[in-house]
């Protein structure tokens, strides 16, 4: 199994997943945040942080997933109020009318959540509706093998 660590994420990957952890470069006058990556397809360099470009690609067996971390202004907001990210996923928290850009037989999930003081939205695309009981495992694996842990230092970039 591999493991991804950079920026307080850890991830274990299962076999057949691929990921990336980054922080983009960010533009005058703006602050970036990290930015996890998964897919359990080949992702390619050019995909948007919450996968336009990469999403496009999945077939009907494929997930993709992406930790979004937003700034501490965030923390202590409704809307992140909940303590932890979701480990364990159900077909009943994917519709398709979640997703970002619609999808032909795509379906989604958003969760916001603060863990280790940092707030996140935990964004999941199934390639297929259909297929989700036959691919929730392999989600929730690499879902349960993420740590978030806080970071020494807040300062923006």
């Amino acid at each position: 199994m591999t493991t991804l660590q950079a920026l307080g994420i850890e991830a274990q990957l299962p076999p057949g997943f691929e990921g990336r952890i980054y922080r983009r470069p960010p533009a005058p006058g703006e602050r970036t945040y990290s930015v996890a990556q998964f897919a359990s397809f080949p992702l390619p360099g050019t995909a948007a942080d919450f996968g336009n470009g990469a999403v496009e690609l999945m077939g009907a067996s494929d997930v993709f997933a992406v930790l979004f971390e937003y700034g501490p202004e965030s923390v202590g907001r409704r809307l992140f109020a909940a303590s932890t990210m979701p480990r364990q996923l159900a077909a009943s928290h994917f519709l398709p009318t979640v997703l970002r850009r619609a999808l032909p037989g795509h379906s989604g999930t958003q969760w916001f959540f603060t863990e280790a003081g940092r707030p996140f939205t935990l964004y999941a695309v199934a390639g297929s509706h259909a297929s989700l009981p036959s691919m929730l495992p392999r989600l929730n694996k690499l879902l349960a093998g993420i740590r978030i842990t806080q970071l020494p230092s807040r300062a923006p970039a």
